[in-house]
């Protein structure tokens, strides 16, 4: 089937089929690099089982948030412990998640950390009145640190991390590694997670110069 809409020019259907093109090779090449992650051996198995506290400040292992999936995906969220607010683009992701947790947990465990502490978790929790999300404090073990969701001066770095359980034994399997690969302006290391982007770019303005957000415009891309 060959589209064509009411009214458009010549112009706009060549111009069209071209981008068309393009998106069928941008197709390709997604389920390419899908299929080479996919076929990724098992990376180091990881050196601890991190105890997180969770929002009742209970003690919470790391395999433990497996529940009864081999693959957790934790996200490391940028709330750190002289950070007076989260990150509204981390907090963009995970709204963007949110709904979707239920799903997604038909496949696999997900779960966010903040390196903050369990007051900061518990106060962002509330305010966004997520239902689904399982939100940790990583404040007490070196994880964050580990699996680079901060660095040695404290800076926290938006990461997504996943892991497999095989034999007994947990293993990193994928990181979002894109955030330190040089690029022309924003990593967008994320952009498989977020569907504010996504929406965006099918629009005439695109993107933009600036991060939106619930709360306004914060920061320039």
């Amino acid at each position: 089937m060959k589209a064509k809409y009411p009214n458009e020019s010549n112009e706009y259907r060549a111009a069209r089929n071209l981008l068309l093109q393009a998106e069928v090779e941008l197709r390709e090449k997604t389920e390419a690099v899908a299929v080479l992650r996919r076929a990724m051996p098992l990376g180091g198995e990881v050196p601890e089982d991190y105890v997180f506290h969770n929002l009742e400040n209970e003690r919470t292992k790391l395999s433990e948030l497996f529940a009864d999936h081999d693959t957790l995906l934790l996200y490391s969220y940028m709330f750190g412990p002289e950070m007076t607010e989260p990150c509204s683009m981390c907090t963009s992701i995970l709204d963007g998640l949110e709904s979707s947790l239920p799903t997604i947990s038909n496949r696999c465990a997900f779960a966010a950390v903040i390196s903050g502490s369990i007051e900061q978790a518990n106060d962002v929790y509330q305010r966004k009145s997520w239902k689904n999300l399982t939100l940790l404090s990583a404040k007490s073990n070196t994880y964050n640190r580990d699996y680079f969701g901060e660095l040695e001066d404290g800076s926290q770095i938006p990461m997504m991390n996943v892991f497999t359980r095989k034999n007994e034994n947990i293993y990193h399997f994928w990181g979002s590694e894109l955030v330190f690969e040089p690029a022309q302006g924003d990593p967008r290391h994320m952009d498989l997670l977020w569907p504010l982007w996504n929406a965006l770019d099918l629009t005439p303005s695109g993107r933009g110069e600036e991060y939106p957000s619930v709360d306004g415009l914060i920061g320039n891309r």
